[in-house]
């Protein structure tokens, strides 16, 4: 308690009109916009879009591949995204995204709005 007062008379941390980066306000750093989301790179890459249906019991996917620069993480998110604007299921797993049905114009549309560069291949 008596550190704590100590700090506040000093006009340390415990003060509410302390301010630790006062001093890098006269640092001559560019000025920033903190909010503002960085913009999605104009192109990303190439992804071809499949749709398959050998080997799977005469269902219909929609594969998405050829991700280059991406993490697992970030695909793992995007294959999450393109399951909700499709309105079905899917995966992703050994480097490429799955969709259930044939989504190829919908995951398009939406894979151009992230700063891919979409391209139907396959049958």
């Amino acid at each position: 308690m008596a550190k704590e007062q100590s700090l506040r008379a000093a006009g340390g941390a415990g003060d509410a009109r302390f301010n630790p980066f006062a001093a890098l306000s006269s640092a001559g750093l560019p000025p920033g916009s903190p909010l503002a989301s960085p913009a999605p790179p104009k192109n990303r890459g190439r992804v071809e879009i499949v749709r398959q249906k050998a080997h799977r019991g005469g269902k219909v996917v929609t594969v998405l591949t050829g991700f280059v620069g991406i993490s697992q993480a970030e695909k793992e998110e995007l294959a999450r995204t393109l399951q909700k604007v499709c309105g079905t299921g899917g995966t992703c797993k050994e480097g490429r995204i799955e969709l259930q049905g044939d989504q190829r114009e919908e995951a398009a549309r939406r894979l151009t709005e992230v700063g891919f560069r979409p391209v139907f291949a396959g049958g």
